[in-house]
């Protein structure tokens, strides 16, 4: 159980590493001014690259998260209800995800509206959304 235990926790902090940068760069492609086609280019093939690791690095996050969770019973039975709190903060991180993914198709297809403020708010949910979950997990308050 350690050695899975010990890779769920190796792909989660990958994974959000990504969700932590992609959002990242779309605060720059919101600053881009109009024109600057190369450097949107850049942004956009940057923001593309992370968005396709970030996928690869999710799958094995989530199916680790779930072997343990089914496979070696870690959060079942009374006096677990902390499960089910991270177990909903991670329907919203893959929430997020894939947000990110729809924003990036709108970028592409230069449909975005919001401002580069908008984006750097956006930017925080998953800091917020990975200290829920490690508290849940470590502190167990409920």
């Amino acid at each position: 159980m350690l050695w899975v235990k010990s890779f769920h926790i190796v792909f989660v902090a990958s994974w959000f590493a990504g969700l932590f940068y992609l959002p990242r760069i779309f605060v720059n492609l919101a600053m881009v001014p109009p024109g600057s086609e190369a450097e949107r280019a850049r942004l956009l093939l940057m923001a593309r690259k992370l968005m396709r690791f970030t996928n690869l690095l999710m799958v094995p996050a989530v199916a680790l998260g779930l072997w343990l969770w089914i496979g070696y019973g870690i959060g079942w039975g009374p006096g677990n209800a902390w499960m089910h709190a991270k177990l909903t903060t991670v329907v919203l991180v893959l929430g997020y995800h894939h947000a990110c993914g729809r924003l990036l198709r709108k970028f592409e297809l230069g449909m975005v509206q919001r401002s580069h403020v908008w984006f750097r708010w956006f930017n925080e949910i998953p800091v917020l959304m990975l200290l829920a979950a490690v508290i849940l997990v470590v502190v167990k308050p409920f």
